[in-house]
């Protein structure tokens, strides 16, 4: 079970990248870029936010942190996973949905669909694939049997 403070500090990490993400998503809509490029572009910058908290905060004690190329390659590739989880949940109700009722490709819509459902989903996914192949928090050793010695 993880502990209390990790959940915190994932969550306080992931609450600002979230922040940067609504923000700039919303800039970008208002500047007209398409709706999927817009997404992309803001879950970008909101990852490299992310990578940064929790590489230097929740997760600093984890694992060997020498390695931050191969660290942060794997994150931003579990992170194009999260996004696609993102993006499929605003195609879905942006394109699907939206082609056969109006209201689905709002402003509103969207943002319930790509960053609510989407990010929601995404964030159980990137939290279970962070501990897991990132930062690893490895259990406490296995006491050696007398045969290894």
């Amino acid at each position: 079970m993880p502990r209390i403070g990790e959940l915190f500090r994932f969550g306080a990490v992931g609450g600002t990248a979230f922040l940067v993400d609504l923000a700039l998503y919303n800039l970008l809509l208002g500047q007209d870029l398409e709706t999927l490029s817009a997404k992309a572009v803001s879950t970008t910058i909101a990852t490299t936010i992310a990578f940064l908290g929790n590489r230097f905060w929740t997760w600093r004690d984890a694992g060997d942190h020498a390695g931050m190329a191969r660290q942060y390659t794997t994150f931003f590739v579990l992170n194009l996973i999260g996004l696609g989880i993102s993006l499929a949940c605003l195609a879905i109700s942006h394109y699907g949905l939206g082609s056969v009722w109006a209201p689905a490709q709002s402003r509103l819509a969207d943002n319930i669909a790509g960053l609510g459902v989407g990010t929601a989903l995404g964030t159980l996914f990137r939290f279970w694939s962070y501990r897991r192949y990132v930062f690893r928090v490895d259990a406490a050793p296995a006491e050696q049997s007398p045969a290894s010695q």
